[in-house]
């Protein structure tokens, strides 16, 4: 059984509450570093892989994925007394902990720890407390954030009083007690910043305290010379330098600084976070993925309405560099954005059987077995260069690496696989855009579409499944070891052979705490109705069990944090508080809704309020119509009360008289409603009438006799009786 960074090893035994972490694996896969997550006191431990195998096999150790220290964190939200001590820890460790295996061996690590203490000036339990933090959480910056969440109210801001915080002055008799730093005077240092601090006059710090004085806290006024002259306040009486300052550094954006003194471009081209380190050496799988991003040169029809093109679509594809493996796409309308990096980089560690079937493509886990994150990725800038990116570097451990301007030549890997792709579904699929497209009298390629974006998806999953299994890369250059073992340039074969010769890179964390990390986060609302986001209405249980939609109803809505994924809407998550879990959401209205994306939902509403506009004359001429016949029923009954003589019924009487004239009413309408069968047009008064009597010899004797016709019976009566006599 392969083993990978990251991976969790519990001891099956009741008497044994162990859960190990894998932090390294050697290049030969031989040995291993492990810790335990459970010990205050644990440190890492050298373990032979073949013996870990054994105990696997054996049952007394077990692969888990019930990890205790997995988390969702938003870095956005996040505040910055916590970002810094996050930022103090990884400073003070970020040197030993990346000189591995050094850091694993007893013997190694005194000599690294004893440096760290020399350098920052920390004690040995400081240093251990932050390694064992780092190692037993899972690796990440994140897991050096401090557990604020087990603390009252420490790093929230203080409740101001009468009582003086902070500090005591030194010489209280001289400038006395000072004042507390309120609302208000936050306010007037915010505006003295910008006013006097984020300018290209580059300001000092104590400057820009004097002219905050000036401005904000004069006593009264002078004129000296006719020259004005501001009057300050007692110094009891305005805020300290070492107020301001501590309010400043406590609410620094270091980018807004330098970008505002010394321009955007000198702080992208100097000051800018280094996210990645030129590296171009890759050991095995894992080590660098590319990702990059396409607009397909085929237009495409929607599956909703034979009559829609809605253009092109856009493929992501994430590539291992050491192999060539393809380990995660996207195809759909999303981008080139975030949006659409987030899918292709969540579709690496999905389970590519189930993602495949989901097209109707059956394949085996020997097929594609691409389910981890990489050591790095690289891009090309652009929505890798987002403050979402932070989400990959802090709390799923990844370095980025971004491309120079006009260098895609660096990520030519992903870039000769777009051409590949182009090169194998050109021939055959219609609607593909040729050369001659913008030439004068060219043909309109557009009109030929004829696949939708499920049945592209499936071309482009076929292609994959090309590439990594069957495709002979004859530019690739097989090193000493891989030409001795054999391996053929194909993508699967060698990402094979990297994983049992160069293993230690790959990592594998919950798909579902990485597609949170990764999914674009939004808020929804909790009506009585529902909880409702993007006009969809979602349930789940534990809105039942609460009773939301209740207390929504009779005390108003409220707001939940959400994550979605926007390729299929028939879920959204709610983020509980501690960032480990989430309540599922399901679509209520499923039928018109589910097993949709977000694009075709947004275009299909699109779509009917532009029916609603196009029909909006007719709706409203028709509406008008309709006014002025109600207006012409009314004013043909007033013009007949007009010519109805005045009635001698008091008005009291004629009240009192409604139930009996109700009575009378409906015994008439009674008559007129009754159902006759039979009627010709439903003209009750002309089938009173005998329209055509025949006698007994069968001629017609009378026609429209307008006599009664109990005559007519009695007539005939007699007829019958005198021909008896006769």
């Amino acid at each position: 059984m392969n083993l990978v960074v990251n991976d969790l090893l519990k001891y099956t035994s009741t008497d044994k509450n162990e859960i190990e972490r894998v932090l390294w694996i050697d290049t030969d896969n031989i040995l291993a570093a492990t810790i335990d997550i459970l010990s205050e006191n644990s440190l890492p431990q050298i373990r032979n892989i073949s013996l870990i195998n054994e105990q696997i096999e054996s049952g007394c150790l077990e692969k888990t994925l019930e990890d205790p220290y997995c988390r969702i964190v938003d870095d956005e939200k996040i505040d910055d007394k916590q970002i810094e001590a996050r930022e103090k820890a990884w400073d003070i460790i970020c040197d030993a902990v990346l000189k591995e295996p050094d850091i694993y061996y007893r013997g190694e690590r005194g000599g690294l720890i004893q440096q760290i203490i020399n350098k920052h000036g920390v004690t040995k339990r400081l240093v251990y407390k932050y390694l064992r933090r780092y190692w037993q959480r899972g690796k990440t910056k994140n897991s050096l954030l401090p557990d604020y969440s087990k603390s009252g109210g420490k790093g929230k801001s203080k409740t101001i009083g009468q009582k003086k915080l902070g500090r005591p002055r030194s010489n209280p008799e001289v400038q006395g007690i000072g004042l507390n730093v309120d609302d208000e005077t936050k306010r007037i240092f915010r505006v003295a910043f910008n006013k006097f601090y984020y300018t290209d006059k580059k300001n000092p710090l104590t400057t820009t305290y004097e002219l905050m004085l000036k401005n904000f806290y004069p006593e009264n006024t002078s004129f000296d010379n006719g020259i004005e002259k501001s009057i300050l306040k007692e110094l009891d009486m305005v805020p300290s330098f070492s107020q301001f300052k501590y309010w400043y550094y406590k609410e620094l954006d270091l980018k807004k600084t330098i970008s505002s003194r010394m321009g955007k471009k000198n702080y992208e081209l100097n000051h800018r976070p280094i996210t990645g380190k030129s590296d171009t050496e890759v050991m095995g799988p894992g080590a660098k993925y590319q990702i990059d991003a396409t607009v397909a040169d085929v237009y495409l029809k929607s599956r909703y309405n034979n009559d829609w093109i809605i253009g092109r679509p856009v493929i992501y594809v994430v590539i291992d560099v050491f192999s060539r493996m393809i380990a995660g796409i996207y195809v759909g309308l999303e981008g080139p954005s975030w949006l659409g990096a987030m899918m292709a980089l969540a579709n690496t560690v999905c389970d590519k059987v189930r993602f495949c079937s989901e097209y109707g493509i059956s394949i085996t886990e020997q097929e594609w077995p691409c389910r981890y994150l990489p050591e790095a990725i690289l891009a090309d800038r652009g929505e890798m260069e987002s403050k979402k990116v932070n989400t990959l570097i802090n709390a799923l451990h990844i370095r980025v690496e971004n491309t120079p301007p006009y260098r895609a030549d660096w990520k030519g890997i992903v870039e000769q696989c777009f051409r590949t792709l182009n090169i194998k579904t050109k021939p055959f699929l219609p609607g593909f855009i040729d050369t001659d497209f913008r030439q004068r009298g060219g043909k309109d390629y557009r009109l030929n579409s004829k696949l939708t974006l499920p049945e592209f998806t499936e071309v482009i999953i076929r292609c994959v499944l090309y590439h990594n299994n069957v495709n002979w890369m004859n530019n690739f250059d097989r090193d000493e070891m891989m030409i001795a073992g054999n391996v053929n340039p194909i993508p699967c074969e060698l990402w094979n052979w990297g994983i049992a010769n160069r293993s230690g890179l790959l990592r594998t964390i919950s798909e579902d705490i990485v597609k949170l990390n990764l999914m674009p986060a939004a808020t929804a609302t909790v009506t009585e109705s529902g909880i409702k986001f993007k006009n969809l209405r979602y349930n789940c249980d534990i809105a039942m069990k609460e009773r939301w939609f209740e207390k929504a109803r009779n005390r108003g809505t409220w707001k939940e944090d959400i994550s979605y994924d926007p390729r299929n809407m028939d879920s959204i998550y709610i983020r509980t508080e501690n960032g480990r879990s989430f309540e599922k959401c399901y679509l209520i209205n499923s039928e018109r809704y589910g097993n949709k994306t977000l694009d075709e939902i947004i275009y299909m509403e699109a779509y009917k309020k532009q029916m609603k506009q196009t029909n909006a004359d007719t709706t409203l001429q028709g509406k008008v119509n309709l006014f002025a016949e109600i207006e012409n029923i009314v004013a043909r009954a007033e013009k007949r009360e007009s010519r109805q003589a005045p009635s001698n019924i008091s008005n009291t009487k004629r009240v009192q008289g409604i139930r009996e004239n109700r009575l009378k009413e409906k015994e008439i309408n009674r008559k007129d409603e009754k159902f006759n069968l039979g009627d010709d047009k439903g003209n009750a008064a002309e089938n009173k009438k005998v329209a055509d009597v025949y006698g007994i010899d069968g001629k017609k004797i009378k026609e429209n006799d307008d006599s009664d016709e109990m005559e007519y019976l009695l007539r005939k009566q007699k007829e019958r009786l005198d021909k008896k006599d006769e």
